[in-house]
């Protein structure tokens, strides 16, 4: 069920599967005898170095993947040099995380109906000295993944006779389970109440989420928060818009991975209109599809400042826990460098559209 929940879209899956294949038709221009020594793929987000212009996304139940698999990614992405972002909706919480990372990470917030638990989420986020704060903006109700039905995705998960068969036929997964403390939504139980049995996450969510939730109340997160404020979830140009003139300090270009609305178009399709209506008043960062350094070198090349990946590394971790996340992002970072080289470049911050046919 927890592969399910990575790999999977919502309703017919269309969306999930137009993230790929649109990446796939820009192709590259191939330039020759152009100096291409001295190659640099660094550049900054939110003004902070990183060794590449990605940054794990934020990834829900990330710790059924692997035992413990918030800690094991962020510290893969901050050994590797790149930002780290931890999920409202993570197994290790806030704490967990801050305790063992050295570097400063990011945390994701979804509104919820109860604006004291909110408050306190975004005020436990600054005392663990997260430097950003991601407002995912396109989960004000969750869309339909069918897949998540059929396997009654739950966390942990119910002890019925398929499961138990499930979890026989993966010894080393139940073994790292069993010698953790979490199962459950860390940044959650015990800090909300009526959360004590979070065993039906499509039946909370459906309970806890704002629906309500407008561009009014980015102030109010803004005011608490007092820091870096990244809106995610963004697919229209009035949106983009919207976000900025609400304060955002970066936007991500966003359809959820294909995950909430079914037959929107893919996130990079919409990415270049978006980019020249904002017009530099903002970061605008690119998330949907990625699943290859030429991708990255893609959302670049149509105006992206910057990309988040998520299922990229999802498979890394549940492959081999930190090890699988830091091979994902080796893999990403030289494909994207050897791929700007055969375009003629060798510094990031030079990649246009010119680059593309």
């Amino acid at each position: 069920m927890f592969y399910d929940y990575v790999q999977s879209g919502s309703w017919t899956e269309s969306t999930y599967r137009d993230n790929l294949r649109a990446l796939s038709k820009y192709k590259f221009r191939q330039r020759v005898m152009v100096d291409i020594a001295d190659r640099t793929i660094s550049t900054t987000m939110l003004g902070q170095t990183v060794s590449m212009p990605t940054a794990l996304a934020p990834v829900g139940l990330s710790g059924m993947q692997w035992a413990n698999g918030e800690i094991h990614a962020a510290h893969a992405a901050e050994k590797f040099g790149v930002p780290y972002c931890l999920s409202t909706m993570s197994i290790c919480s806030i704490e967990d995380v801050a305790e063992a990372a050295s570097k400063p990470f990011w945390f994701q917030l979804y509104m919820m109906r109860d604006r004291d638990f909110i408050k306190r989420l975004i005020l436990r986020a600054r005392a663990a000295e997260c430097s950003a704060l991601v407002l995912t903006a396109d989960l004000q109700i969750m869309g339909q993944r069918h897949k998540d039905i059929k396997n009654g995705l739950s966390t942990p998960p119910k002890l019925t006779i398929a499961n138990l068969i499930d979890m026989a036929r993966h010894p080393a997964w139940s073994l790292r389970m069993f010698g953790t403390r979490q199962h459950s939504f860390g940044n959650i139980l015990g800090h909300i109440d009526g959360a004590r049995n979070l065993s039906s996450l499509a039946a909370w969510t459906a309970e806890q989420f704002d629906p309500a939730l407008s561009w009014d109340d980015v102030k109010w997160v803004k005011d608490i928060w007092q820091g870096p404020l990244v809106i995610k979830g963004i697919m229209t140009p009035e949106d983009a818009l919207l976000a900025s003139d609400a304060g955002a300090d970066a936007i991500v270009v966003s359809n959820h991975g294909g995950r909430q609305l079914d037959g929107a178009p893919a996130s990079i399709d919409v990415l270049a209109e978006i980019v020249s209506c904002i017009n530099g008043q903002t970061e605008v960062w690119f998330d949907g599809g990625i699943r290859s350094g030429q991708d990255i070198l893609r959302a670049i090349a149509l105006g992206a400042k910057a990309t988040l990946i998520g299922r990229a590394y999802q498979y890394g971790l549940g492959a081999l826990g930190e090890a699988g996340v830091t091979r994902s992002l080796e893999i990403l970072s030289r494909e994207l460098d050897l791929t700007m080289a055969f375009c003629g470049l060798k510094d990031i911050n030079q990649v246009d559209q010119k680059i593309l046919v």
